[in-house]
């Protein structure tokens, strides 16, 4: 990353020998929150696609996998919530965590250099994979795990079956011109679902199903962008022909653009989502509808929402991991 990009500084601030804290006030960690699954599956996501990583990182990347394979079960299900006394406060589940799980083991074992992070995070996938989550967004996140898994061994059966599994918890995208997508609503990590599509259609050779993704992901783009900015949808979703809010929104919206952007770019080979990717980045550099920055440089946190009083100052987990997944993809625009 570049001088001016906020690196990994903030989230190993937020993590100790255990994980990574889920919540802070300002850029301290709250302990007593104590740490979840879906947090850490997020960090090894993006810790493990970095190309070149300094010893912090490579310690970083192999505490978060323990953390993923101490929550994980026999039947490949995950405990999400760990108090700070390291004791589960949930059994384990199918929920939007297993699904991050997944697509951050899925990442380490595909993207990891180091033998041993590849194999056990390879095992713990596989074992993962054994499952299914009747939670359309819990399958798209395990879908992307599994992309990941098939670019790197694309002979996976586990990965091929979770993959297309998840496109059909997904769903086919409405005829419907004005709302080409899947479900009546918008709510949190919208793209996610257009990008598990475009990697199906990529990975299977299916030119039908890529195209669908594609429709979806632009008209997503679409009608998240206003005066050539992003204006994501809220936290409180968007329903099909009801009235639309404009805070508060979340960084990982912005994110998970980014992702199915920098995907559908890399598999198009069309310049027109490197511009979508910029939007994504900009938005964290005061791009946005309060016109101010999203992230603090002093600490290298990202602020944990958008209001329409200007940026909510807490750089939890989730949100400094938005912030350095996007500018993870400026690479790529240079």
């Amino acid at each position: 990353m570049s001088a001016t990009a906020p690196g990994f500084k903030h989230l190993l601030r937020l993590s100790d020998e255990t994980g990574l804290f889920e919540h802070a006030r300002g850029a301290v960690a709250l302990r007593h929150h104590g740490y979840c699954t879906d947090d850490v599956a997020r960090g090894l996501v993006i810790a493990s696609r970095e190309p070149i990583r300094a010893h912090r990182l490579i310690r970083l990347i192999e505490c978060y996998l323990a953390f993923l394979t101490n929550a994980q079960d026999r039947s490949g299900a995950f405990r999400n919530r760990l108090s700070f006394d390291r004791r589960w406060r949930d059994g384990p589940g199918v929920g939007d965590w297993w699904g991050r799980a997944m697509w951050g083991l899925g990442t380490a074992a595909a993207r990891n250099s180091a033998p041993w992070i590849r194999k056990e995070a390879l095992h713990a996938f596989t074992l993962g994979a054994e499952q299914r989550s009747p939670h359309p967004r819990a399958m798209a996140f395990a879908g992307l795990g599994a992309a990941e898994v098939l670019r790197d061994s694309p002979d996976s059966t586990a990965a091929a079956a979770l993959l297309m599994d998840a496109v059909e918890a997904i769903g086919a995208p409405s005829e419907n011109p004005s709302w080409p997508w899947p479900q009546p609503s918008l709510t949190y990590a919208n793209a996610a679902l257009a990008e598990v599509i475009i990697a199906a259609g990529d990975l299977s050779g299916d030119r039908q199903l890529l195209s669908s993704g594609l429709r979806m992901l632009a008209w997503l783009c679409d009608i998240q962008t206003r005066h050539g900015r992003l204006s994501v949808v809220p936290v409180a979703g968007w329903r099909q022909d009801a009235p639309r809010s404009r805070y508060d929104q979340q960084p990982i919206e912005v994110a998970a653009l980014a992702d199915a952007c920098a995907t559908a770019g890399l598999v198009t080979a069309d310049p027109a989502w490197q511009e979508k990717v910029r939007r994504s980045v900009a938005w964290f550099q005061g791009a946005n509808d309060a016109g101010v920055p999203m992230w603090d440089p002093a600490t290298g946190g990202g602020y944990d929402g958008l209001t329409e009083h200007g940026p909510n100052l807490n750089q939890g987990a989730e949100s400094t991991i938005a912030l350095i997944s996007t500018m993870q993809h400026a690479r790529w625009l240079s």
